[in-house]
């Protein structure tokens, strides 16, 4: 990716360490009171609580990074996300001002281990989330690592698709997609759940194409290999992909994310047209 063109975002809240009043040592093996309110805010952004659980019975927690508070740090991957959520602020900015409409630009937390946020405890091992509850994004650097080396999908593109979905579902908080999804959610049966989660998810995908396109225009982001780099990131983590790994063959029913196939679609659909209609994934007869 080329910043040339490109601001760093003040919007950067940093834990790390217990950077900002907000970090949470954790550690030991058990289930103790912040997982399950860790389960219950997963099986809010469509994850499978049972895999909290079981990630809390197997291994021990992350232990918070010691690191004296301040401001966000200069190293070249805090800088790296200065420079993604710039991008993401000044790109929605611009499509909700053409749409009528007022963009309000999250914050992003950086955090290690553990973390309060409005939503319950957030943990490392839940991968980066967002919280519509205080509009903020969450994310343990370390994830980053896991990327390239357990799902091989290494990139400076790779990690920048990770922070434009998160955003995608603050855009969908904003527009207020998300609020009507949970209301539907919590009517359906458990399957037809997942399924709404699954084109809430898609659609996120699909936004953070829709970031790229609109990025690259205005800007020039994009470098030979980069959106290679966000798809084999987006099949990495596709539902199949994942149930796979962890039990040798996926449920489809069970899925909240979508398939590898699907999320790499929606990302490409986003991308090629750059447009916010070309993300209904709710009227999508196909995923």
């Amino acid at each position: 990716m080329r910043f040339d063109n490109s601001r760093e975002s003040d919007n950067i809240e940093d834990r790390r360490g217990g950077g900002g009043g907000g970090g949470l040592p954790v550690g030991g093996r058990g289930i103790g009171i912040g997982t399950i309110v860790l389960a219950l805010v997963a099986m809010y952004f469509g994850v499978d609580p049972s895999v909290v659980l079981n990630q809390a019975v197997e291994a021990p927690a992350p232990q918070a990074q010691s690191r004296p508070a301040g401001p966000p740090a200069n190293d070249a991957e805090t800088v790296f996300v200065r420079h993604v959520l710039a991008e993401t602020e000044d790109t929605w900015k611009q499509i909700f001002s053409q749409n009528g409409k007022q963009y309000v630009e999250p914050t992003l937390v950086l955090f290690s281990g553990a973390t309060r946020t409005a939503c319950g405890v957030g943990q490392a091992a839940m991968g980066p989330f967002y919280c519509p509850g205080d509009q903020k994004v969450y994310i343990d650097l370390a994830f980053y690592q896991e990327l390239k080396s357990r799902f091989k999908a290494p990139g400076d593109f790779a990690q920048a698709y990770v922070i434009a979905h998160e955003v995608g579902h603050h855009v969908q908080n904003l527009l207020g997609i998300s609020e009507k999804v949970q209301a539907a959610r919590q009517r359906a049966s458990e399957r037809e759940a997942n399924a709404l989660s699954v084109r809430l998810e898609l659609q996120a995908d699909c936004l953070a194409g829709v970031w790229a396109k609109n990025a690259d225009a205005a800007r020039g982001i994009l470098e030979a290999g980069d959106v290679d780099e966000a798809l084999r990131a987006a099949t990495a983590i596709g539902d199949d992909n994942l149930q796979k790994q962890a039990q040798g063959y996926a449920v489809p029913d069970s899925f909240t994310h979508g398939s590898s196939e699907q999320r790499v679609r929606w990302f490409r659909r986003g991308m090629e047209s750059g447009q916010l209609n070309a993300c209904n994934t709710f009227q999508a007869r196909a995923l």
